[in-house]
């Protein structure tokens, strides 16, 4: 094909903020809705407003999943982060997160998500945990949340920052909120799980708190731009 026949990605659309000049969107390489509101509830406090509406997920802009088949939570964030920002053209953000549990080498890890072999059944993959530690006795549960959250621009350039936070699982589940592993993982120093913290206590120590935190800088150079 032509150089000239290419076609050319358009600018990321501004967002109109009253009292303010306009704000770029970023594309954030996600179908989960809880993510979506971390990383809004993360922004807010240095953006000095709500982050509702900066964000697009995916699946609202006709993009669809890459294959995840990199080593490392690394890799496979800026796999997914890259294959959005090729696809619309907008800054995109991504993250792969997943437990990992000392005794067990670090799995899940990077397949947390597909553990019990079918992605986003987090009924299933605790279940399959629970039943995998039964035996395993408390001083041994040990574990840690681990994130790592990728930002690539349009122009080629890229910025992964992670974050881990350490813990220990229980035996069975406890609190309502979060997701995924979260019912049975108390972190240090606390004595209720994840899943029984409020939104703004769990972003504060969380894992993809930590890291978009550290990426954050970047981020509101995006949306400022």
């Amino acid at each position: 094909m032509n150089m000239d026949d290419a076609a050319v990605p358009t600018p990321a659309p501004r967002v109109g903020v009253a009292g303010s000049s306009s704000w770029r969107r970023l594309a954030f390489a996600t179908s989960n809705a809880h993510k979506i509101s971390e990383l809004e509830a993360i922004l807010a406090p240095a953006l000095g407003r709500s982050a509702t509406g900066l964000i697009a997920r995916m699946s609202d802009l006709g993009a669809g999943s890459p294959v995840e088949d990199g080593a490392s939570f690394e890799e496979n964030s800026l796999i997914k982060a890259r294959s959005l920002c090729q696809a619309t053209g907008i800054a995109s953000v991504a993250d792969d997160s997943g437990l990992c549990v000392d005794i067990m080498g670090g799995a899940p890890g990077i397949f947390s998500a597909r553990w019990c072999g079918r992605h986003g059944d987090d009924v299933a993959n605790l279940d399959l945990l629970l039943a995998q530690l039964d035996d395993v006795p408390d001083a041994l549960r040990g574990a840690s949340f681990v994130s790592a959250a990728a930002l690539v621009l349009p122009d080629g350039r890229e910025f992964v920052e992670t974050g881990r936070v350490s813990g220990r699982l229980l035996r069975e589940r406890h609190g309502g909120g979060g997701f995924g592993y979260d019912p049975v993982f108390v972190p240090d120093g606390h004595d209720r799980t994840t899943a029984e913290m409020s939104p703004e206590e769990k972003n504060a120590l969380s894992h993809r708190g930590l890291a978009f935190r550290a990426l954050a800088p970047r981020l509101l150079e995006v949306l400022q731009s």
